[in-house]
């Protein structure tokens, strides 16, 4: 049984509730059970700024699943939220990454995981932090000394 760290994320089309039916369906994911729910967070856009702030969580999970169905899994339940997929750091209906997998470190054509940009976000962190002070980035280290390392972001509990 592994444990899974997802982050979401939305901006459009009530993010809030966008958040909550995300959660719904991961629950629904064969082979997983949702143990953690971070408080939501609002958080300013990164890259392109002139869109709507975020509403942003994460989520622990723990199951038996491959890296690549669990991502294919969850594309697909941004698809079905009405997520099209154009350019970077784009307003986006839902965004659903996978962060952590255990103590996993990987890299394919398709899914790094760590997160390669995870330990440079507070949207990230915070949640993280509020869900499971003693984590550890593998390759980066512990969550507590990288949140401390991170400007402020205007991430914002709510």
């Amino acid at each position: 049984m592994s444990d899974i760290y997802i982050a979401l994320g939305s901006n459009l089309e009530k993010p809030r509730q966008q958040i909550h039916n995300a959660v719904k369906l991961i629950g629904k994911i064969e082979g997983l059970n949702i143990s953690l729910i971070s408080s939501l967070y609002q958080t300013k856009p990164i890259g392109k700024t002139n869109q709507p702030d975020f509403i942003n969580a994460v989520l622990k999970v723990e199951g038996i699943i491959s890296p690549e169905k669990l991502h294919t899994a969850l594309q697909d339940i941004e698809t079905q939220a009405g997520r099209i997929r154009i350019e970077l750091n784009e307003p986006r209906t839902l965004d659903l990454d996978i962060l952590l997998i255990d103590n996993l470190i990987m890299k394919t054509k398709e899914l790094t995981i760590p997160h390669p940009r995870m330990h440079l976000r507070q949207f990230v962190i915070i949640p993280l932090l509020e869900i499971n002070h003693g984590l550890c980035v593998p390759g980066i280290g512990p969550i507590k000394d990288i949140s401390k390392s991170l400007s402020d972001q205007g991430v914002i509990k709510v």
